[in-house]
């Protein structure tokens, strides 16, 4: 192989988008306000449920979701918060109250967020995790002087459906439950059963792969560990495991063969979903007791879920000669 040969195939690939215009615009839009205070939430900003026994609620769900959205958006604290929607209103001429900080801080542990989508239905999700810091130290600190016991964090589980780039389904556990764990739990909460799964080594585990057949999940893409073993022999009267499948078919073609014929490239873009969160929110979480943080990862990736609906480049793969 000549010089130039190797040089070009170590090269890195790049990419053309071919809707910029339309994906500039989406850039554009996702700064516009009227993009997270519509006249929907100011019609429905008033509480309008049925009378309770003690204090009732003044403010509606979407009207504290809003001021939220704009909270982790614009990265404000609770009083700035109220500041900012105060003086945005007065702008506006908007003739309507705005909640106080302890208001949104404590209707935080409460709410109950949903995930817009564009479709309701998915044939294909994509699995993966990362971790979220809680409190400790920042990465100079830890190099210089090695990091202390105190240190907590948590892990955030999505599903991704690859068509569309949108988060499915959100979980937010403590570090020590693992991806096989949070997986189980996720495929229950899916709007349907998909055609395929695909997750990294972490969901080659017995509960996850039980989950899928229960679920009648035709196409689990998961890779088995480099010293797996097979776990339902040839000799037995089941059909034939579909972890077992994958193990023969990396034995006989190889791994590298088994992921390109199992479009397991696909599940880069749950990693890529995970680079744009915390490009877009930071890799901390802003509040301190399980609820809150819960609600505001879930809340986050309801944003993130907005911002693809405004648009998505779709870019295309450009040859080196």
């Amino acid at each position: 192989m000549t010089k130039q040969r190797k040089a070009n195939k170590n090269k890195k690939a790049s990419y053309k988008v071919k809707n910029w215009a339309q994906y500039n615009q989406s850039l554009i839009n996702r700064g516009s306000l009227t993009i997270w205070i519509t006249p929907e939430v100011l019609n429905s900003w008033k509480d309008q449920r049925p009378a309770q026994r003690g204090a009732q609620f003044e403010y509606s769900d979407l009207a504290i979701e809003a001021l939220l959205a704009l909270k982790f958006l614009l990265k404000l604290p609770y009083r700035a918060t109220q500041g900012f929607g105060q003086s945005l209103f007065n702008l506006l001429e908007i003739e309507l109250p705005v909640p106080n900080y302890t208001t949104l801080s404590r209707r935080a542990n409460s709410l109950t967020v949903a995930l817009p989508r564009q479709s309701e239905t998915v044939r294909h999700i994509v699995m993966d995790s990362t971790g979220l810091k809680v409190y400790g130290e920042g990465e100079w600190k830890v190099r210089q002087h090695g990091y202390s016991k105190r240190r907590t964090w948590r892990k955030i589980h999505l599903s991704i459906d690859p068509e569309t780039q949108e988060i499915v389904v959100a979980q937010l556990t403590p570090n020590s439950v693992t991806d096989g764990q949070a997986g189980v739990t996720m495929l229950q909460e899916l709007p349907n059963t998909p055609d395929q799964v695909t997750g990294d080594g972490g969901y080659d585990k017995r509960p996850f792969y039980q989950e899928c057949q229960a679920l009648s999940i035709g196409k689990i893409v998961v890779p088995p560990q480099r010293n797996a073993k097979i776990w339902q022999h040839g000799n037995c009267k089941l059909p034939p495991h579909p972890r077992d499948q994958n193990l023969r078919y990396i034995r006989q073609h190889g791994r590298k063969k088994w992921k390109r014929d199992h479009d397991y490239h696909q599940r880069s873009l749950a990693e890529t979903t995970m680079f744009r969160y915390k490009r877009l929110f930071g890799a901390e979480l802003q509040s301190r007791d399980d609820e809150s943080q819960r609600n505001e990862a879930r809340l986050k990736c309801a944003i993130l879920n907005r911002m693809t609906a405004l648009g998505l480049p779709d870019s295309y793969k450009v040859v080196n000669v």
